[in-house]
């Protein structure tokens, strides 16, 4: 029986070869490459990534596409499949009762547009706390409006705490975009592509953590100034006079800066011990 779609896991099986093609070009596989899969739904990336790489490891919800998988998929010698949510699986302990499968390097995925910010800090981790090692690439489908956020330049609407975190973790690449026609069923929404190449930030953040209030605090209201936000961080003429120290434009809001501006101003604020109480 043909599996159906369903809502509580967001389904949205991709359909469109031209999208698939885009995939599995900005992913650069090798022969090398072990492939972490989230939600492969149907397997048609699953089948495409296959005899591309050394490995997919692949992990799905839904336990009656399983079923269907493991069946369809089980002369594969190089798939391996893993029930259960991606948000509390630890893979890399699954892992350990299959040791013909190595850890993997890369992410290729159609992940589900309801988690995209929970999966996004899964595989990339947190300012605070990046992920070590860190994945040579990821290769994402997700919401169009996600896709910019994540590549957008300071000054722009879609520019916020969100693009500032990722960017501090990792290259953005915007590859393509993606119609909801190419689903089945479509979403309500457009798709797009986006390449992730984490490394770490240069120069870092002095404090990390302390960068990251700053950041929640700085976009807590974007029709604010950023030193209207950061008033309980330190005193307005204060921070007027240091955001002119560091060539930022006093009246800037927080979508103005640039990931480097931002952790200029924190590293700064941390050598003058103004955020130090945070």
């Amino acid at each position: 029986m043909k599996p159906q779609p369903r809502k509580r896991f967001a389904q949205h099986w991709l359909q469109s070869q031209e999208a698939l093609n885009q995939i599995i070009r900005a992913a650069e596989l090798t022969e090398s490459d072990r492939v972490l899969e989230i939600g492969p739904g149907t397997g048609i990336l699953t089948r495409r990534l296959l005899p591309l790489v050394q490995s997919v490891i692949a992990v799905e919800i839904d336990r009656d596409l399983c079923t269907i998988l493991n069946k369809q998929l089980q002369t594969a010698d190089n798939f391996l499949l893993l029930q259960g949510d991606i948000l509390t699986l630890d893979v890399e302990a699954q892992l350990a009762e299959y040791p013909k499968f190595q850890k993997p390097n890369k992410v290729v995925a159609n992940i589900p547009y309801n988690i995209t910010g929970p999966i996004l800090e899964k595989l990339l981790g947190t300012i605070t706390a990046p992920t070590q090692p860190a994945f040579d690439l990821i290769v994402l489908l997700v919401q169009k409006e996600v896709a910019q956020r994540l590549n957008a330049k300071p000054g722009s609407k879609a520019f916020g705490a969100l693009s500032v975190q990722v960017q501090y973790l990792a290259n953005c690449e915007l590859i393509c975009h993606v119609p909801a026609q190419a689903f089945q069923p479509p979403p309500e929404v457009d798709s797009a592509v986006v390449r992730l190449r984490p490394r770490l930030w240069q120069p870092p953040a002095d404090n990390p953590r302390k960068l990251e209030i700053l950041i929640k605090l700085g976009f807590a209201s974007r029709r604010k100034m950023l030193r209207n936000n950061l008033k309980n961080v330190a005193e307005r003429e204060r921070l007027t006079q240091l955001l002119e120290l560091l060539k930022i434009n006093p009246s800037a809001r927080a979508e103005d800066l640039s990931v480097a501006e931002w952790v200029a101003l924190s590293n700064q604020l941390q050598k003058l011990e103004i955020i130090g109480e945070l």
